[in-house]
């Protein structure tokens, strides 16, 4: 799978269930130190059509429709094996390309298992229903497999967002062409190795790497592929869902986010500071669905703020192999981005109440930060995708709601108060896909995450999330008399 070039380890693309070098590279770097970690092998068009023609002969050959479910459910607990006999190896790794914490990489090893025995326990329960058409008459459903499914996966994390998706579409019968994220492909392209010692068939799971300007919009227009799943940007979204266009071809979309928190005067800070601080700077802010406005209640906001300030500015700044609380922002670009979006925002009157700006050492380190802002600003609207807070005030909960809903965003949202009412209340009035009372990243696996507005549609996790990998068929029967 991989061989040593130069003094690199280098990596090759998952096809037909081998694996396949190509004469151009992609360079994958330690956002920690800027440091070469690895190369791999950049899909070209003819290796996307290869891939995307291995699962569709896997899917017309029936080499999973037609396993018995039970056999479905076993090849998945044997997945979720191999993948955590990957860990160590893999969580290190991960953690060299993408800067996280080498505890969370190795993690994410252990989540992106779970996904696979969740979805093994369903593969077995795909069950359809009965209709009644009266005598004479027999009527009943079929859940059936797309075919091909297409899966864009993002960088942040790649390992666990493979087998969110992944894992449902083969307990439900599918074939996969899976496009890692150029950025992070190294952990991605190791997977393969689960895939063939778990014994999946050949065709059924197929992994390219390569940009997505060329190999991903090769993979999403391609005529011979039934169904598109994507996380990531809503510009590479709406890109994606207009390639679809053309061939009529479902979308699971989880996009952008930016997500509040209302925090009321009964909140218990305790609990509104240990979700700001796991919500804000979990993997650095890099999560679509990160904390990154907190609304507090007038009343309480002053001590909310300097609570904040407090548990911030004692956040170590570092690499993921030092397991520093705030780690590297993986691109110098991105860097440059959330850096300019704070200056912006202080142009424009907001108060820049810690961190703000670089720091000015090797890799790509941006510090805890918090801003207070008005709320139709760039920064309490647009997604920052970093350790940026966003800080308002409101003194109604008409106002609360009006804040939290006011971006074009809707992925998640969060409400803090003692009052059970309030919190039901407020949770129905505010337009997100999921919203966490009284613990920031409360849920799991199991628990249905998808948004709203240009924060996407189409659920992933849980039970519900399995519906988005097969197609209902209705067959209805006269009976001879």
């Amino acid at each position: 799978m991989n061989q040593f070039q130069q003094g690199v380890t280098h990596w090759t693309n998952f096809i037909n269930g081998q694996w396949v070098d190509s004469e151009h590279l992609i360079k994958v770097e330690n956002p920690a130190t800027g440091e070469l970690v690895g190369t791999i092998a950049c899909a070209t068009p003819e290796q996307v059509n290869q891939a995307v023609s291995a699962a569709r002969q896997c899917h017309d050959w029936r080499l999973m429709a037609s396993m018995l479910p039970y056999k479905r459910m076993q090849l998945l607990h044997s997945i979720a094996a191999e993948i955590r006999s990957l860990a160590k190896r893999g969580g290190e790794l991960l953690c060299l390309e993408n800067g996280k914490p080498l505890s969370q990489a190795e993690g994410e090893f252990e989540e992106a298992a779970r996904y696979f025995e969740y979805y093994a326990g369903m593969a077995d329960k795909i069950e359809g229903q009965s209709i009644p058409l009266g005598d004479g008459l027999v009527d009943f459903t079929e859940y059936e497999p797309f075919g091909v499914s297409a899966q864009i996966i993002p960088w942040n994390f790649p390992v666990s967002l493979v087998a969110r998706s992944l894992a449902p579409a083969l307990a439900a019968g599918n074939c996969v062409v899976i496009k890692s994220p150029e950025l992070t492909p190294l952990a991605v392209a190791l997977l393969a190795e689960a895939m063939v010692n778990a014994k999946v068939p050949a065709g059924a799971v197929n992994i390219l790497c390569g940009y997505g300007h060329d190999t991903g919009a090769a993979l999403v227009a391609h005529g011979d592929i039934d169904q598109i799943v994507f996380t990531g940007s809503v510009a590479t979204g709406q890109s994606i869902m207009n390639a679809a266009i053309e061939h009529v071809v479902p979308c699971v979309m989880e996009l952008g986010g930016k997500s509040a928190g209302v925090v009321f005067a009964d909140a218990n800070l305790d609990q509104v500071i240990a979700s700001a601080e796991a919500g804000n700077l979990f993997n650095s802010g890099q999560v679509c669905s990160a904390m990154s406005r907190l609304i507090v209640h007038e009343d309480i906001y002053e001590e909310v703020k300097q609570r904040l300030i407090s548990c911030f500015s004692t956040k170590s700044v570092g690499s993921g192999m030092g397991e520093a609380d705030v780690t590297p922002i993986l691109t110098k670009v991105q860097l440059d981005k959330i850096e300019a979006m704070c200056l912006r925002a202080q142009d424009q009157g907001a108060n820049c109440l810690l961190g703000g700006t670089a720091l000015p050492r090797a890799g790509y380190f941006m510090p805890p930060t918090i801003i207070e802002a008005e709320a139709n600003t760039e920064i309490a609207q647009q997604e920052v995708f970093g350790p940026v807070l966003v800080l308002m005030k409101f003194n109604s909960e008409q106002e609360a709601y009006d804040i939290a809903n006011g971006t074009e965003f809707g992925l998640v949202a969060g409400v803090f108060t003692q009052d059970l009412s309030l919190a039901l209340r407020t949770s129905r009035a505010l337009v997100a896909g999921q919203v966490f009372v009284n613990e920031w990243f409360a849920g799991g696996i199991s628990t249905p995450f998808g948004g709203v507005g240009k924060s996407g549609f189409g659920r992933e996790k849980g039970q519900e999330a399995l519906y988005n990998y097969v197609r209902t068929k209705n067959i209805a029967i006269r009976l001879t008399p």
